[in-house]
Protein backbone atom coordinates (compact mmCIF):
# COMPACT_ATOMS: atom_id res chain seq x y z
CA UNK A 1 0.00 0.00 0.00
CA UNK A 2 1.28 3.44 -0.94
CA UNK A 3 0.00 6.99 -0.72
CA UNK A 4 -1.89 7.88 -3.87
CA UNK A 5 -3.07 4.33 -4.59
CA UNK A 6 -6.77 3.72 -5.23
CA UNK A 7 -8.79 1.03 -3.47
CA UNK A 8 -12.35 -0.21 -3.44
CA UNK A 9 -14.06 -0.66 -0.07
CA UNK A 10 -16.18 -3.72 0.73
CA UNK A 11 -18.22 -3.95 3.89
CA UNK A 12 -19.40 -7.43 4.93
CA UNK A 13 -21.74 -8.77 7.58
CA UNK A 14 -20.85 -11.44 10.15
CA UNK A 15 -22.38 -14.12 7.90
CA UNK A 16 -19.82 -13.36 5.17
CA UNK A 17 -22.24 -11.65 2.80
CA UNK A 18 -21.29 -8.34 1.26
CA UNK A 19 -23.34 -5.46 2.64
CA UNK A 20 -21.99 -2.48 0.72
CA UNK A 21 -19.32 -1.71 -1.88
CA UNK A 22 -17.68 1.61 -2.62
CA UNK A 23 -15.97 2.16 -5.96
CA UNK A 24 -12.94 4.22 -5.01
CA UNK A 25 -10.91 5.68 -2.18
CA UNK A 26 -7.45 7.21 -2.48
CA UNK A 27 -4.87 6.60 0.28
CA UNK A 28 -3.59 9.96 1.61
CA UNK A 29 -1.82 8.83 4.81
CA UNK A 30 -0.43 5.67 6.38
CA UNK A 31 0.51 5.49 10.07
CA UNK A 32 1.35 2.67 12.46
CA UNK A 33 -2.26 2.68 13.72
CA UNK A 34 -4.44 3.54 10.73
CA UNK A 35 -4.68 4.50 7.09
CA UNK A 36 -6.57 7.52 5.80
CA UNK A 37 -8.43 7.49 2.49
CA UNK A 38 -10.40 10.21 0.73
CA UNK A 39 -13.12 10.00 -1.87
CA UNK A 40 -15.65 12.35 -3.42
CA UNK A 41 -18.89 11.61 -5.25
CA UNK A 42 -18.23 7.89 -5.50
CA UNK A 43 -20.63 5.12 -6.42
CA UNK A 44 -21.93 3.03 -3.52
CA UNK A 45 -23.72 -0.25 -4.19
CA UNK A 46 -25.94 -1.72 -1.47
CA UNK A 47 -26.51 -5.44 -0.82
CA UNK A 48 -29.86 -5.33 -2.65
CA UNK A 49 -28.21 -3.97 -5.82
CA UNK A 50 -29.35 -0.35 -5.42
CA UNK A 51 -26.62 2.17 -6.05
CA UNK A 52 -26.11 5.88 -5.60
CA UNK A 53 -23.35 8.46 -5.62
CA UNK A 54 -22.17 10.19 -2.47
CA UNK A 55 -22.81 13.93 -2.44
CA UNK A 56 -19.73 15.21 -0.63
CA UNK A 57 -16.08 14.50 0.05
CA UNK A 58 -15.36 11.92 2.73
CA UNK A 59 -12.20 11.32 4.76
CA UNK A 60 -12.09 7.74 6.01
CA UNK A 61 -9.93 6.39 8.85
CA UNK A 62 -9.43 2.62 8.76
CA UNK A 63 -7.79 1.27 11.90
CA UNK A 64 -5.37 -1.64 12.00
CA UNK A 65 -6.25 -2.75 15.56
CA UNK A 66 -9.46 -0.89 16.51
CA UNK A 67 -12.92 -2.27 15.81
CA UNK A 68 -14.28 0.81 14.07
CA UNK A 69 -13.76 3.10 11.13
CA UNK A 70 -14.52 6.79 11.01
CA UNK A 71 -15.89 8.72 8.04
CA UNK A 72 -15.65 12.52 8.17
CA UNK A 73 -18.24 13.91 5.76
CA UNK A 74 -17.54 17.42 4.50
CA UNK A 75 -21.08 18.69 4.00
CA UNK A 76 -21.84 22.26 2.94
CA UNK A 77 -23.31 22.98 6.38
CA UNK A 78 -20.57 21.43 8.51
CA UNK A 79 -18.36 18.48 9.29
CA UNK A 80 -20.35 15.36 10.16
CA UNK A 81 -18.99 11.97 11.17
CA UNK A 82 -20.39 8.55 10.50
CA UNK A 83 -18.57 5.87 12.48
CA UNK A 84 -19.04 2.16 11.87
CA UNK A 85 -18.38 -0.43 14.53
CA UNK A 86 -16.61 -3.21 12.67
CA UNK A 87 -13.48 -5.31 12.51
CA UNK A 88 -10.05 -3.91 11.77
CA UNK A 89 -9.56 -3.69 8.01
CA UNK A 90 -7.81 -6.17 5.76
CA UNK A 91 -6.53 -5.70 2.22
CA UNK A 92 -7.32 -8.21 -0.51
CA UNK A 93 -5.64 -7.10 -3.74
CA UNK A 94 -7.06 -3.60 -4.31
CA UNK A 95 -9.97 -3.91 -1.86
CA UNK A 96 -10.16 -2.69 1.73
CA UNK A 97 -12.44 -5.10 3.62
CA UNK A 98 -14.06 -5.18 7.04
CA UNK A 99 -17.01 -6.80 8.83
CA UNK A 100 -19.68 -4.35 9.98
CA UNK A 101 -21.29 -4.97 13.36
CA UNK A 102 -24.30 -2.71 12.87
CA UNK A 103 -23.80 -0.13 15.62
CA UNK A 104 -22.91 3.33 14.36
CA UNK A 105 -22.02 6.63 15.93
CA UNK A 106 -23.27 9.79 14.23
CA UNK A 107 -21.47 13.00 15.22
CA UNK A 108 -22.90 16.40 14.34
CA UNK A 109 -21.06 19.68 13.62
CA UNK A 110 -22.05 21.07 17.04
CA UNK A 111 -20.25 18.13 18.74
CA UNK A 112 -23.41 16.28 19.68
CA UNK A 113 -23.64 12.59 18.86
CA UNK A 114 -26.09 9.73 18.69
CA UNK A 115 -25.66 5.95 18.75
CA UNK A 116 -27.54 4.42 15.82
CA UNK A 117 -28.88 1.00 14.88
CA UNK A 118 -29.02 -0.61 18.32
CA UNK A 119 -32.11 -2.61 17.29
CA UNK A 120 -30.34 -3.80 14.12
CA UNK A 121 -27.40 -4.91 16.27
CA UNK A 122 -29.66 -6.87 18.62
CA UNK A 123 -31.47 -8.49 15.69
CA UNK A 124 -28.29 -9.51 13.84
CA UNK A 125 -26.67 -10.66 17.08
CA UNK A 126 -29.56 -13.07 17.53
CA UNK A 127 -29.98 -14.35 13.96
CA UNK A 128 -26.26 -14.46 13.07
CA UNK A 129 -25.34 -15.78 16.51
CA UNK A 130 -22.63 -13.28 17.39
CA UNK A 131 -20.50 -14.91 20.08
CA UNK A 132 -20.17 -13.27 23.50
CA UNK A 133 -16.59 -12.32 22.63
CA UNK A 134 -17.82 -10.20 19.68
CA UNK A 135 -20.50 -8.59 21.86
CA UNK A 136 -17.84 -7.66 24.42
CA UNK A 137 -15.49 -6.20 21.79
CA UNK A 138 -18.26 -4.24 20.05
CA UNK A 139 -19.39 -2.58 23.28
CA UNK A 140 -15.83 -1.88 24.44
CA UNK A 141 -14.86 -0.35 21.07
CA UNK A 142 -18.01 1.80 20.95
CA UNK A 143 -16.96 3.21 24.32
CA UNK A 144 -13.45 3.89 23.04
CA UNK A 145 -14.89 5.61 19.96
CA UNK A 146 -17.07 7.89 22.10
CA UNK A 147 -14.06 8.69 24.29
CA UNK A 148 -12.04 9.64 21.20
CA UNK A 149 -14.88 11.88 20.04
CA UNK A 150 -15.16 13.60 23.43
CA UNK A 151 -11.39 14.27 23.41
CA UNK A 152 -11.32 15.36 19.73
CA UNK A 153 -8.66 12.76 18.96
CA UNK A 154 -7.40 11.70 15.54
CA UNK A 155 -10.27 11.83 13.04
CA UNK A 156 -12.29 14.04 15.39
CA UNK A 157 -9.68 16.79 15.31
CA UNK A 158 -11.00 19.53 13.02
CA UNK A 159 -7.65 19.64 11.19
CA UNK A 160 -8.83 16.39 9.56
CA UNK A 161 -9.89 18.46 6.54
CA UNK A 162 -6.20 18.83 5.65
CA UNK A 163 -6.42 15.28 4.33
CA UNK A 164 -8.88 16.52 1.73
CA UNK A 165 -6.33 19.12 0.64
CA UNK A 166 -3.80 16.29 0.13
CA UNK A 167 -6.38 14.50 -1.99
CA UNK A 168 -7.01 17.59 -4.14
CA UNK A 169 -3.27 18.16 -4.57
CA UNK A 170 -2.77 14.53 -5.65
CA UNK A 171 -5.41 14.98 -8.38
CA UNK A 172 -3.45 17.82 -10.03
Amino acid sequence: MKIGEKYKIHCYKHNGKINQASEEAVVVDITDDYIVCVNNKVKITERDGRSYYTKEPAIIFFYKQRWFNIIAQMKSFGLFYYCNIGTPFTIDENVIKYIDYDLDLRVFPDGGYRILDNNEYKYHKRIMKYPDSIDYIVKKELGKLIEMKKNNQEAFDKSVIEYYNRFITSKK
